[in-house]
Order: structure tokens, then C-alpha cells, then sequence
């Protein structure tokens, strides 16, 4: 068995599935996630399937998070994809096993809307970093304030595929959705 191979099938063993995953379809649901520049977050989770808008902008937690730091809302329907892909997706496309000196700007965090979705993501962070071989430091944050990014930046990368940021950012960010979780992509 390959390496990968191990990994899957233990993540599989250990991630216990959650009402999150098992909601009735129509219901949609709300998680926020930074890590990254919100251009290129919003861009990963509006190539999804399952995903049905994405707010582009900045939130805030509370105690040391209370700043604002640039994050996407993610209004999905888990009938179609699962909190756990989601995660996983976001996980991947960051620097989540990084602590570099724009943190403060770029926090690694899931910002939890639905309490549940906490307990779910606590339960299960096992066997998320599993799927890494350095420590993950993305937070599980309260989320407590969104204030969105200036509406000429929504859509960015949709709006300007070619443009320099894009190509160098968030085109290798979107190769990687392909290879990782083509099932996924919209």
C-alpha cells in the first residue's frame, strides 16, 4: 500500500461522520475559512460543486483573533458537499502547517458559524492532520464579524484570469482542486 493509500484509508477510519454531513438536501449552511488572500479563497471555493456563493472580505473572532483578517464565508449544501471536503479543501490550498509574518493578515483559521460544526471539527482534527506530515496551525475560531472587501474585488479571479496575481497565486491553487479533488469541481 502506498503511502497515500495508508493515509486515506485511516482518515476514512477515523473521521466520524456528523449532522454536517448528513443535512436533508435544500438546507444550505454557512462555515468561513481564511488562510490566504481572499482573491485566491474565494476562487478555490467557487470552482465547487455544492458551493452556492461565496462572500469575499474580512472576519473577525474574538480575544487575541478580534482583528479583522481577510477570509471568505462559504454558503454550501451538504447534501452535495461535506464540511469535512470543504476542510480538507481549504487545509490543502493554504499554508496551513506555516506561521509566516502576514498571519495577522492571512490568519489560518475556520471561523465556526453553526456551533455543531465546532464539536465536528474538533472530533475529527485527528484525522485531518493526518493528511499532513508537518503540524497543522489553522485555528478553530468563533466567528463574531464579517465586514466584506470592496465589490470590485468580487469575482477577481473569474473577472482576470490572466492578470500576473492570478497565474502566479491562484492558478497553482486551482491545478491542485484538479488533481487532489476533481470530483468535486463544478
Amino acid at each position: 500500500m502506498t503511502l497515500n493509500l495508508v493515509k486515506l484509508v485511516y482518515t476514512q477510519l477515523l473521521f466520524q461522520g456528523g449532522s454536517n454531513d448528513k443535512e436533508p438536501m435544500g438546507i444550505i449552511r454557512k462555515i468561513a475559512f481564511g488562510g490566504g488572500c481572499h482573491w485566491c479563497t474565494e476562487a478555490v471555493f467557487e470552482s465547487l460543486k455544492g458551493v452556492e456563493s461565496v462572500e469575499q472580505g474580512f472576519v473577525a473572532s474574538e480575544g487575541a483573533n478580534e482583528s479583522f483578517s481577510e477570509a471568505v464565508i462559504v454558503h454550501y449544501d451538504p447534501s452535495t458537499i461535506s464540511l469535512k471536503t470543504l476542510t480538507l479543501i481549504h487545509l490543502f490550498t493554504h499554508r496551513s502547517t506555516a506561521k509566516h509574518t502576514m498571519r495577522n493578515k492571512y490568519r489560518s483559521a475556520i471561523y465556526i458559524i453553526h456551533t455543531n460544526d465546532e464539536a465536528y471539527l474538533k472530533r475529527n482534527w485527528r484525522a485531518l492532520q493526518a493528511e499532513f506530515e508537518s503540524t497543522l496551525i489553522t485555528e478553530i475560531l468563533p466567528f463574531k464579524k464579517f465586514k466584506p472587501s470592496d465589490e470590485q474585488f468580487h469575482m477577481y479571479y473569474y473577472s482576470n484570469p490572466e492578470k500576473p496575481f492570478c497565474k502566479r497565486y491562484i492558478h497553482p491553487k486551482l491545478e491542485l482542486l484538479r488533481k487532489k479533488f476533481s470530483k468535486h469541481l463544478a
